[in-house]
């Protein structure tokens, strides 16, 4: 980017993500706090204008992070939430009171906080990514909204994630598992102290259910910073879950209370899991109300019942049913596999996967193998997508030849796997049962939703 086209305020939202586009990329980690905190000192510090819920974990952050941010509305609070990455558009990644800035906002935060950029550029070793970038404006937009508590999302890891320049009043542990392991590590352990790093000295740590050497690396970073430490099912927990149709019935107990039967409008277990990390993270903010008492049954139900998730099981279209789902990981795909047993009755079910090259693929494909009667590999847009070839070739050693074919781009993966699933019988199967899971990774579920033209 030239220094004209720097000086250059952005007329449009494509010419604001054209120039964040042209910074360091989001997936490039460089250990170092400073760039992000010298920014955001030149913003006025932003990010201590209002408490934080700060989300850590391998799987389910954005999905967890929308929870939280509805109970907190539902609680009469103003939000301001941060996650990435996005489905469809970079909008999505700073949201107020639970909706997208609108593309106008967005290029006005972007305008507002660029001239900083280039005085941190200058003095920098490396010129701020991508990422560091989104960060500063996020905060930016919730101090000048202005919002009563901020949920924010890392990036990666934790402790040299750039969302890490803020204090988390609200520490989240999701799961930790395998994944980014060129960044973070390959093991368990080595991943959860990059992630832990987000606990602060007074933070309330909500854990998630833990293998027992993550677990006890959250204790030890506990007791090191003097911080507060509520586990899932010691405190607050799953009671009871029952699949229904469009979701679930979950009895979730709750840090003050729990509440029986709620609808949750998602699908698989995981999501019952989150949701009761989710209660436990407001009931840590907010308390109990000014009246002494618990989050009311009502407000809770109320909440509960608007709760999504974008391209996570997302059931965009019908004749054949189509599912998005953005697992990327062995974990996710895990996930997923269990709750299509859980949820779903599909017979045949034709998986669309595009897989990003520094992922576990095998991982991936071998989670969801035993669900899936075929398997069409392609290739997203980006350049980090695997080959869809070289997918193949990974997928047959799994599959078979038989159960794998290949289509370059997606709009042709989509419409051979619909005929497929509505063929049923040519694969054996019942008819009219058949239906699409489209997965591997969130810029294929993103490139898929916007083709089957359904709205954020």
């Amino acid at each position: 980017m030239s220094e004209q086209q720097a000086a250059r305020p952005a007329q449009t939202l494509a010419e604001a993500y054209d120039a964040l586009l042209s910074r360091w990329p989001e997936t490039r980690l460089e250990p170092s706090l400073d760039r992000i905190a010298a920014f955001v000192e030149l913003l006025g510090d932003p990010q201590r204008a209002a408490p934080v819920v700060h989300l850590t974990g391998t799987n389910g952050k954005t999905s967890t992070a929308r929870m939280i941010d509805a109970l907190l509305r539902a609680a009469g609070l103003r939000t301001g939430r941060f996650t990435s990455p996005h489905v469809e558009s970079v909008t999505e990644r700073i949201c107020l009171d639970g909706e997208p800035l609108p593309d106008e906002d967005f290029v006005r935060i972007f305008n507002d906080v660029a001239p900083y950029t280039h005085l941190v550029d200058q003095q920098s070793e490396h010129p701020l990514s991508f990422f560091e970038t989104v960060v500063g404006m996020a905060f930016a937009a919730f101090a000048d909204a202005p919002v009563d508590a901020a949920v924010v999302e890392v990036g990666m890891g934790g402790t040299w994630d750039a969302t890490n320049v803020a204090d988390a009043d609200v520490a989240v542990l999701l799961p930790v598992a395998i994944d980014h392991v060129q960044y973070l590590g390959d093991t368990t352990v080595d991943i959860a102290r990059e992630k832990v790093g987000i606990i602060k000295p007074g933070s309330l740590v909500v854990s998630a259910v833990q293998d027992e050497d993550v677990a006890a690396v959250v204790a030890d970073r506990v007791a090191e910073v003097g911080a507060r430490l509520v586990r899932e099912g010691e405190g607050f927990g799953v009671v009871a879950r029952t699949p229904a149709v469009g979701g679930q019935l979950v009895t979730i107990e709750g840090l003050h209370a729990t509440y029986v039967d709620l609808f949750l409008p998602l699908y698989g277990e995981h999501q019952a899991h989150n949701a009761a990390v989710a209660l436990a993270a407001v009931d840590a903010l907010v308390g109990r109300t000014a009246d002494g008492e618990p989050l009311s049954d009502e407000l809770v139900r109320d909440a509960f019942a608007t709760f999504t998730s974008p391209g996570r099981l997302e059931i965009v279209r019908r004749s054949p049913t189509i599912l998005l789902d953005a697992a990327h990981n062995r974990a996710g795909a895990a996930a997923t596999a269990a709750a299509l047993e859980d949820s779903f009755a599909f017979s045949p079910l034709i998986g669309v996967a595009s897989v990003m090259a520094d992922k576990d693929v095998e991982g991936v494909l071998a989670e969801l193998e035993p669900h899936l009667a075929h398997l069409v590999c392609t290739q997203a847009s980006t350049e980090r997508a695997l080959d869809a070839e070289a997918l193949a070739v990974i997928a047959r050693e799994i599959y078979g030849d038989t159960r794998v074919t290949v289509a370059d781009r997606l709009p042709e993966a989509l419409d051979q796997a619909a005929a497929l699933a509505e063929a049923g019988q040519a694969l054996g199967e019942a008819m009219g049962s058949g239906a699409v899971l489209v997965t591997g990774s969130v810029v294929t579920v993103g490139e898929a939703r916007a083709l089957l033209g359904r709205a954020r």
